[in-house]
């Protein structure tokens, strides 16, 4: 289908950016467009006015800012892959960008649309949340910081106002012994999850310290898995031990049933992916 007529703006700066969006009524963003483009093909949504945020250089980028890195909202996911500082400090987010679609998506396809886009079966909200990344977020009065725990308010919906924009994120620098990984099922290679499973896991002396568990597509928004972190913490870095702590990863979710899946085989993947994203994190698997 063709989208319905639409004015077109291509700011060269975030001021500029929120001018256009002040300017009118029903004014969406452009980032990457890999969700939102389809979006309008079938007339989802009809703004009168597309800002373009591709020319906004200061969106780009990844830096280091003391404990944290900062990744630019246009950022795009095939550079986020390939940052070292990404890698270094934050692998997580490498790890489950390389699961994201396919390499033409990822070249177009950017961080902070993924984001601000919020689809529960994305996959980097959880890993934001798992990470305890914050958005930063530009309006006319200025700019403001939330945490992802608040970022995600329901389903396809942010704490991003109508006059705003999500500038970057800020993610803390993980240091100590931590180790990563990305779990995800999905029916067919390059499809949304059908449940996914973002690990961090500190061990020290065989056990485990620290552990951020977060789940994609176990509800209206990315959730942390906290009875599962709960149960590992302390805990001996084993088999046992893991599979005991996933069998919590369930609670507090609220599945969704549909095409893909029913709401209880959720909840069953969602066990059996923390298991082994745990394991793989700690370094076991």
């Amino acid at each position: 289908m063709i989208p319905s007529a639409f004015d077109y703006v291509r700011p060269s700066t975030v001021d500029e950016a929120l001018q256009a969006l002040a300017g009118g009524e029903d004014v969406k963003l452009l980032a990457g467009g890999q969700s939102f483009i389809p979006v309008m093909r079938l007339r989802l949504a009809a703004p009168s006015t597309v800002v373009d945020l591709a020319r906004v250089e200061e969106l780009r980028g990844v830096r280091e800012d003391g404990d944290a890195i900062v990744i630019g909202a246009m950022t795009t996911h095939d550079e986020v892959l390939k940052d070292p500082l990404v890698r270094q400090h934050a692998n997580l987010i490498a790890q489950a960008t390389a699961t994201v679609a396919d390499r033409q998506v990822r070249h177009r396809g950017t961080f902070g649309g993924a984001l601000a886009h919020a689809d529960p079966a994305g996959d980097l909200p959880a890993v934001a949340l798992a990470l305890d990344a914050e958005m930063v977020i530009a309006g006319s009065s200025g700019r403001r910081t939330v945490s992802a725990q608040d970022f995600f308010v329901d389903y396809l919906t942010t704490a991003v106002a109508e006059d705003e924009l999500l500038v970057e994120i800020r993610v803390p620098k993980l240091s100590g012994e931590w180790g990563t990984h990305y779990e995800k099922f999905n029916r067919v290679a390059q499809a949304w999850s059908i449940v996914g499973v973002a690990a961090a896991v500190r061990r020290e002396n065989g056990n485990v310290a620290e552990a951020r568990i977060g789940l994609t597509n176990m509800s209206s928004v990315p959730v942390r898995a906290s009875g599962v972190e709960s149960a590992l913490v302390g805990g001996a870095a084993n088999t046992e031990a893991v599979a005991a702590a996933s069998a919590h990863a369930g609670e507090g979710t609220n599945p969704t049933s549909d095409l893909n899946a029913q709401a209880d085989y959720r909840s069953h993947l969602a066990q059996v992916l923390t298991k082994r994203a745990v394991l793989t994190a700690a370094g076991v698997g």
